[in-house]
């Protein structure tokens, strides 16, 4: 099994799919060079950042979905990481410096239904499909994260 590292990064002016970039500088607020065209459901501390697995996507590829990195919306796409794992409350280390904690599920929006061949995005549902969701975090600790850089998860509750 390879390490766990960050695959990609991705941002956008808003909007998917976010597009890949090498590096970010990641603030409280989420990547400094992402917006979210509606700030009602997307973006804020409590939804900083939002993760996916490669895994995950690489399976929905092979059941026909023309989804790939950056395209459900996610900000940092991880290889490597037991994915059924990655819950509320885990706390991850992104490279260096960026510590994160899972603070949610999130939602499956309409904006990506075109990445899905039956155009449900509910497929990445928690509810109707547990394991498979992306999630949001608060970020905990700022700094700058790059493709390639390692992964560290635990299970650590906040203090």
């Amino acid at each position: 099994m390879q390490h766990p590292r960050i695959f990609q990064i991705s941002t956008s002016r808003g909007g998917v799919p976010k597009l890949a970039v090498p590096r970010a500088a990641i603030t409280l607020e989420g990547p400094t060079t992402d917006e979210q065209a509606d700030l009602k459901h997307h973006g804020g501390p409590e939804r900083a950042l939002c993760l996916y697995s490669l895994e995950r996507i690489l399976e929905l590829q092979t059941e026909g979905h023309p989804i790939f990195p950056g395209a459900a919306g996610e900000n940092i796409t991880l290889v490597g990481l037991p994915w059924e794992d990655v819950v509320p409350g885990c706390r991850i280390k992104l490279g260096g410096t960026v510590e994160i904690e899972i603070a949610s599920f999130t939602t499956p929006c309409a904006t990506i239904k075109g990445f899905f061949r039956d155009e449900k995005p509910n497929r990445i549902s928690q509810k109707h499909h547990p394991g498979w969701s992306r999630v949001y975090a608060r970020v905990l600790r700022e700094g700058m994260v790059g493709v390639g850089d390692p992964v560290v998860m635990s299970q650590e509750s906040p203090s």
